[in-house]
């Protein structure tokens, strides 16, 4: 089955209202109309809205970095899925390792926001991956499958083949470190089976599983060219339009 390559490119708190901007502009420069793979930028939200009106009418979506899965209320510093609709996203970054590692996210957590994103018809992009210490004692997959089966949790067949994975292994994430090909294509395989037990064959082989940490131009072809590889979340390569496109390119 054809699966879309998706090269997303996740700014964390890197970027400002004007070289954000820029960034922005010259990485839809470059993609043009009519690219051949799914392409998506996440700045900081409080340049979404900038962000969102130099990617009007190009072929580049945009993306949060998180949300809050509330309608509204009193959540002083949150943002939700309607906010961020309303400001031109159309993806959301949920899960990911600093959230989880930094602010003590659960997976619990990401269940909730991963419903209230598909309610919010956003495009969850969620996020899983084991630490170092995980690796070298052999529980790679004992943590990821524990990760994906929490942050899941609810989530019914029919809109399932929507949701992004990404595999970060935090050992690879802004380390300069990367997993060998072979090493993300056997955890990616790892989770493609286990989408197909949680729903069925025909859904984990539409649902695509991006691969993120030190993605580069160097290294993107290769990774790319994994069979259960659909894609990057890309962290600091993102920031440089030539290196961005340059991997964008590699799918």
């Amino acid at each position: 089955m054809s699966r879309r390559t998706i090269i997303a490119g996740n700014w964390k708190m890197n970027t400002r209202a004007a070289d954000g901007a820029s960034l922005a502009q010259g990485i839809a420069d470059a993609v043009g109309e009519n690219p051949t793979v799914e392409v998506v930028v996440c700045p900081p939200s409080v340049y979404l809205s900038r962000v969102a009106d130099v990617l009007a009418g190009s072929a580049v979506g945009l993306g949060a970095q998180n949300l809050y899965p509330a309608d509204d209320g009193a959540y002083t510093g949150e943002v939700n899925a309607a906010m961020l609709c309303d400001s031109g996203c159309r993806y959301v970054i949920l899960g990911h390792s600093e959230r989880r590692a930094i602010l003590g996210e659960t997976d619990a957590q990401i269940s909730e926001k991963l419903a209230a994103a598909l309610a919010g018809n956003l495009v969850p992009i969620v996020c899983v991956g084991e630490t170092l210490d995980d690796r070298e004692g052999g529980k790679t997959e004992a943590v990821v499958e524990e990760q994906l089966r929490g942050s899941l949790d609810g989530l019914d067949e029919a809109r399932a083949s929507g949701v992004v994975i990404a595999y970060e292994p935090v050992w690879a994430i802004g380390t300069g470190k990367t997993a060998s090909p072979e090493q993300a294509e056997e955890v990616h395989a790892f989770i493609r089976k286990l989408l197909g037990e949680l729903f069925t064959d025909e859904v984990a082989q539409q649902m695509r599983i991006q691969y993120g940490g030190s993605v580069k131009p160097g290294n993107a072809k290769e990774l790319l060219g994994q069979p259960n590889i659909d894609g990057a979340l890309v962290g600091g390569a993102s920031l440089k339009v030539d290196d961005f496109v340059a991997i964008i390119n590699a799918g």
